[in-house]
């Protein structure tokens, strides 16, 4: 079998990516004829050499963007990588139609150690990691290649506040917050309150919560869950060269930033 062969095979049972190894097993050629016909394809831009031994299959449905929608090839990605992983921050607010910031660059939790950054042609996909993966609030979603990880909308939230500098800031991400609010349900949030450990993220979430709508029942859960245990002042905004002030407000936060929603 040859690799377009095998390309139109996973195809058929809408698969859009693979691996050198499965070359291997699957058409039976040794690495130097399977390296010649990858590097046909990829100069006739029908696949994409995504990272060192994974590839991607541009159809003509996609060729016109140059990529791939990231849930056609995430979940099969990280199998190959053996890392657990989510999409996450902007790319799941996405999901959730809390799409108001848009952006072309997709964002992926994983476990440390950090992965390099992918930007390649129109590929751009952003890595961060955490060394205390989340014991809930990761949702299956289906795509048209199978299922693929997301953060809930409660752990979405969270992720956003507590990695706001590697995000562009509280104000670039303020209306996606407001939209996300909308998605919390009750049980996603309790869920996240039962593991969630980084109290300064939680008195941040808690303060734009009640910013936003002061009404909204998150507000008063998360400030249920904090007055159980002791929390000092922290700055909306974290800033190693500036410590936190007087607070007037409940959650002890510190507003350093004129806060400027864009909706």
């Amino acid at each position: 079998m040859s690799v377009s062969d095998y390309i139109k095979k996973l195809l058929s049972i809408e698969e859009y990516s693979f691996s050198l190894a499965e070359l291997f097993k699957e058409t039976g050629k040794g690495k130097t004829a399977i390296i010649r016909e990858l590097d046909r394809l990829i100069e006739k831009k029908e696949v994409i050499n995504l990272r060192q031994g994974f590839y991607l299959i541009l159809t003509p449905r996609y060729s016109g963007f140059g990529k791939l929608p990231i849930s056609l090839y995430i979940h099969k990605l990280f199998d190959y990588l053996g890392r657990k992983y989510y999409l996450g921050f902007y790319s799941a607010a996405k999901v959730y139609g809390a799409s108001h910031q848009q952006t072309q660059r997709d964002y992926v939790m994983s476990q440390t150690p950090k992965l390099l950054d992918i930007q390649k042609s129109a590929i751009d996909i952003r890595f961060l990691t955490t060394s205390v993966w989340p014991k809930r609030n990761i949702s299956s979603k289906k795509s048209d290649a199978g299922i693929y990880q997301v953060s809930s909308p409660a752990l979405t939230l969270a992720d956003l506040v507590r990695y706001q500098n590697k995000m562009g800031g509280i104000n670039r991400m303020l209306s996606t917050i407001e939209e996300l609010m909308e998605e919390v349900s009750q049980d996603d949030l309790e869920d996240l309150l039962e593991w969630f450990d980084h109290k300064a993220t939680l008195q941040r979430l808690g303060f734009l919560v009640s910013e936003i709508d002061g009404n909204n029942s998150l507000d008063d859960l998360i400030f249920a869950h904090l007055s159980k245990q002791k929390f000092y002042p922290v700055l909306l905004q974290p800033n190693t060269e500036q410590r936190p002030g007087a607070v007037d407000n409940k959650w002890k936060v510190d507003v350093n930033l004129q806060l400027e929603s864009d909706l």
